[in-house]
């Protein structure tokens, strides 16, 4: 049996997600109290996912500032999500304007889009609530996804999905179980996981759908489009300009941050499961798994 053989089928799966959209989905406007205050003593994500976690620059900082250095980062990793949730809504529409509407399939691709446009706005509104600023990628990556939204289709549009994806789902979920972090953080990470557990299964079975059919040169552009995404997401989710808000100089604070052994393993940590299975999809390998090792993906 073929592989695309052992995967749902395309409309019953859309429909079960249609169904579990009406029945479980949040409104964070309304979900989340944004007015209550945050609570003294806790921390931005888990201590030991901060990416200066075990240098020397870490030792040198207090606790309070330990603490605002995991808000400003758990900022800068939604800030990244926002960047390339906008990236996934106008694949998924071009996407959606050549099919058929009818189609279950479609119209999931639809609610998704719906979807990212309220988590795009819930990540603004936590940035805004925690009162740092927007760390929004800038020059080369910003315009790297004018690129990627327009050329990513196919294997590079759904494994970019995964791979984004699935990563933030790693660290929020530990995060929104962690009682040390804030209660914003743990609301806006349980909202993400749950809604995004669906965009996940879409992406994932499309993939497996598709890659049997792709021919060697779609396969390997694919590689190089995913490994670039890649690279690009995980050297952009901490923004240098964080280690500001305790005092360190943005360059010195990225430099530590990426010979950093305990936050190299965070992102090997937080990519493993999604790696398998684009390994298992034909997605990475070859040449271009440079990138994933520069990355500290592989």
């Amino acid at each position: 049996m073929s592989v695309i053989d052992t995967v749902n089928d395309r409309e019953a799966t859309a429909t079960r997600l249609l169904k579990s959209s009406v029945e479980k989905s949040y409104e964070p406007h309304l979900d989340i109290d944004w007015d209550a205050p945050l609570v003294d003593g806790l921390w931005g994500l888990p201590e030991h996912r901060a990416s200066l976690y075990g240098t020397p620059l870490w030792e040198g900082l207090t606790d309070e500032q330990r603490r605002t250095l995991t808000i400003h980062e758990v900022c800068s990793v939604a800030r990244i999500g926002l960047w390339f949730e906008i990236i996934l809504m106008q694949m998924l529409l071009r996407y959606a304007y050549d099919r058929d509407p009818r189609r279950a399939h479609i119209q999931y691709a639809l609610t998704e889009i719906a979807d990212e446009c309220r988590h795009s706005i819930m990540f603004a509104k936590m940035t805004e609530r925690y009162g740092v600023p927007d760390y929004a990628p800038t020059g080369l990556t910003h315009q790297l996804g004018r690129l990627f939204k327009t050329v990513g289709y196919g294997p590079a549009m759904f494994g970019g999905t995964l791979f984004v994806e699935e990563i933030l789902d790693r660290f929020q979920r530990e995060s929104m179980r962690d009682e040390t972090v804030q209660p914003l953080t743990r609301m806006v990470n349980k909202i993400h996981v749950t809604e995004e557990a669906r965009h996940v299964r879409y992406a994932r079975e499309e993939l497996q759908r598709i890659m049997p059919k792709v021919t060697r040169s779609q396969r390997e552009l694919g590689r190089y489009l995913l490994a670039r995404i890649a690279f690009v997401v995980a050297r952009n989710l901490v923004h240098p300009a964080v280690y500001t808000s305790v005092g360190i100089a943005p360059e010195e604070g990225r430099r530590a941050a990426l010979a950093n052994p305990h936050w190299q393993e965070s992102l090997r940590w937080s990519a493993e499961k999604c790696v398998a299975f684009l390994r298992d999809q034909g997605l990475v390998g070859g040449p271009t798994e440079l990138l994933w090792r520069k990355a500290y993906l592989v």
